[in-house]
């Protein structure tokens, strides 16, 4: 059974030419380059391949022409879909980094030990992603991938450690 991992979200069109508007999900810009290969997951949870022919980026959204797709009316039907890729296609990561999935449901632990949560989402506001935990009867805390902060990720484990700083958990 193939697997896919979100890179974007189809999030409206762009224009009549059939180009999409993207909210991304992935810091690999390879994703997005000209005949990279993606799937559209539609509302029947089909995988519709599709081959990017256009690309270019408009304030913070990326715009997309998919080859075949030359119409307003073509893409329309896209509006909320997600973007995938096949789990195939992921390029093994340097020492240090992971892929959003591999984040997504590991535990939280302090340096004492003491459980927070479980990572349900990944941001990327800016310099740094940041990653959101959910506890338990809590709000949600908001962690940034920064190396004062998060000291150990063992996937493996899917145990991730952190120094909890001042105002971290209020």
């Amino acid at each position: 059974m193939q697997e896919y991992l979100n890179v974007g979200k189809i999030v409206n069109t762009h224009g009549i030419k059939g180009e999409v508007k993207i909210v991304r999900i992935t810091d690999f810009d390879e994703r997005f380059e000209l005949n990279q290969q993606l799937f559209i997951e539609d509302e029947a949870k089909k995988m519709i391949p599709v081959e990017i022919d256009g690309h270019r980026t408009h304030k913070q959204f990326e715009l997309l022409h998919f080859k075949g797709y030359d119409n307003i009316n073509d893409v329309e039907k896209f509006k909320g879909a997600l973007l995938k890729v096949d789990k195939k296609q992921l390029e093994p990561l340097e020492n240090g980094e992971f892929y959003y999935h591999e984040i997504i449901d590991c535990d939280v632990y302090t340096l004492e030990g003491e459980f927070l949560g479980k990572v349900t989402e990944i941001l990327a506001p800016g310099a740094n992603d940041v990653w959101v935990v959910k506890r338990q009867g809590k709000k949600d805390v908001l962690i940034p991938y920064i190396p004062q902060i998060v000291k150990d990720v063992k996937i493996a484990e899917k145990k991730i450690t952190i120094e909890v700083m001042e105002g971290l958990l209020d």
